[in-house]
């Protein structure tokens, strides 16, 4: 197995730039995920460790081995696409052999690696089948399989599992999870759902527009926000974001105001906040509970109320207009236009300059 690093990387099409000088170290062995929304250049940063895009600048180190240059095939990694780009006219056995037959491996040594890969992915049932005769679930493990037989130092995952239905995807995230433990290999992996990242990763990169937000355990960055971006974008449902008045700051305190909300201190966390200017407070819709008195209460009516037996999400408007979202984790009823008081506890919530 081997690190990965990416010094300084950048990606232009002619004036255009879209990887804007990219810092990023992948531990031996860690599990790093790239997540964003759709156009920040993820999968464009994916391809360019792959080989399969050109580096504008910068450099890109695997195993401590600078591999700019280098062509795709002797760079030491596997690559499992989202569209898993299996043949249909071979059977699952041949699917994962191929690179292996490309590459002139003897047939014994072929079929102990191919058997060795079923195994690991509990598809030895399924290596004389063709690929319309299988699942979704079950043609993206072969693609993985095809990953596995080549023995890479590097694993790369580019949104494999956009393709197939929410409970597939939730079994395979598991799956490879467990792959990722049992072969306790580096993997890169691509995704714009949050929920893949957090539950996956070591490591989570996020990316907006080419540039890295934040990096970071996926707690650290759930709970240690650097920017709005990342706030809002980890998490489900998302983060909160109300504008409050910044009344005035003592030290690492600042006391806030809203028109739905009570004055109420929150800590700044080393930000910039200043007195007299506007912020922007956040809240987690879990951090919001029904009970409770003293600091932290805001009222809101109830919009609309989703029963989703284990949980109750509660979409509420606040008297100046801005909509509240609200999880509780038990079923609860809330007649539509019902006027309810919520508590946060002020030392959950977040505060960020307003142009954060």
């Amino acid at each position: 197995m081997a690190d990965v690093s990416l010094k300084d990387l950048r990606k232009s099409y002619g004036a255009v730039d879209v990887i804007k000088g990219v810092d990023i170290d992948v531990k031996d062995g860690e599990f790093c995920v790239f997540v964003g929304p759709s156009g920040c250049g993820k999968s464009t940063l994916l391809r360019m460790i792959a080989g399969l895009e050109d580096i504008t600048d910068g450099t890109l180190s695997i195993g401590g081995r600078v591999v700019n240059d280098v062509t795709p095939k002797d760079r030491g990694v596997g690559m499992v696409f989202q569209s898993y780009a299996i043949f249909p006219h071979m059977t699952v056995r041949e699917n994962i052999a191929f690179g292996l037959t490309i590459a002139r491996t003897s047939k014994a040594e072929k079929d102990a690696k191919v058997q060795d890969a079923a195994r690991i992915l509990q598809m030895e049932h399924l290596l004389d089948r063709r690929p319309s005769q299988l699942s979704g679930g079950q043609r993206q493990r072969v693609a993985i399989g095809r990953a596995i037989v080549r023995q890479p130092n590097v694993f790369l995952f580019d949104e494999p599992l956009s393709n197939l239905d929410a409970a597939l995807r939730m079994d395979m995230r598991m799956e490879i999870g467990k792959l990722h433990r049992q072969l306790g290999a580096t993997m890169i992996y691509v995704t714009h759902d949050q929920v893949e990242a957090m539950t996956l990763a070591d490591k989570i990169v996020v990316l907006k527009d080419g540039v890295v937000m934040q990096m970071g355990a996926p707690m650290d960055l759930y709970h240690n926000p650097a920017n709005l971006f990342v706030a809002g974008f980890l998490g489900a449902p998302s983060m909160n974001f109300l504008t409050v008045d910044v009344l005035d700051v003592q030290g690492d305190q600042a006391r806030v105001a809203h028109p739905a909300l009570e004055p109420v201190v929150l800590h700044t966390k080393g930000r910039a906040i200043t007195a007299g200017t506007k912020a922007v407070m956040g809240l987690r819709p879990q951090y919001l509970t029904a009970t409770g008195t003293g600091d932290g209460l805001i009222e809101g009516k109830v919009v609309v109320a989703e029963r989703l037996g284990s949980e109750t999400v509660a979409d509420l408007v606040l008297r100046d207009g801005t909509n509240l979202i609200a999880t509780f984790s038990e079923d609860r009823v809330f007649p539509p236009d019902q006027v309810v008081t919520l508590r946060f506890d002020p030392a959950q919530a977040h505060l960020f300059p307003h142009d954060a």
